[in-house]
């Protein structure tokens, strides 16, 4: 599907209705939606950004973030592609990348829960080529060895 990514404010009506539907989603997987993992102030300013990801009639379909972590690290965050939208998660993961060049950061970082199967599948098979992992941190793209909620947490650290 063709899209277009560009910056949006995550308070928009846009923004909102996508965090919105991937809040339902994560609970109804998890039994957590994960809006206590995020803050939509920690996706605002120079060192942050969200986006929203919009189909030739300026729908919005996707949307995704990254929030600054210590030591050059950005954390995505909210990845959400609306189902039926094939390549609209690819389209936000790729702009968020460059947006993360651009501001600066080398490692970008990813967690989600196990049990999440269609996350970890794009992270795993669509997103982050093996040769891109980061061997110098404990995060790799393994189940981690600390328990979130109902499920193992899986964290993957990758270079940009």
């Amino acid at each position: 599907m063709y899209c277009i990514v560009s910056p949006e404010d995550p308070a928009t009506d846009d923004a909102q209705a996508l965090i919105d539907e991937l809040s339902a989603v994560l609970a109804g997987i998890t039994g957590d939606s994960g809006r206590s993992s995020f803050d939509p102030n920690d996706v605002r300013g120079e060192h942050a950004r969200f986006v929203v990801a919009r189909d030739v009639d300026d729908r919005a379909v996707g949307c995704g973030a990254i929030r600054p972590l210590p030591e050059g690290i950005a954390e995505l965050k909210r990845m959400y592609a609306r189902p039926g939208t094939a390549g609209v998660g690819s389209a936000v993961l790729a702009h968020l990348e460059a947006a993360a060049k651009d501001i600066g950061y080398s490692v970008l970082r990813l967690e989600t829960r196990q049990v999440n199967h269609r996350a970890v599948s794009f992270t795993n098979v669509t997103a982050i080529p093996a040769s891109r992992i980061s061997a110098s941190t404990p995060a790799t793209p393994r189940p981690s060895a600390w328990e979130s909620g109902c499920s193992l947490s899986y964290t993957a650290c990758y270079y940009l």
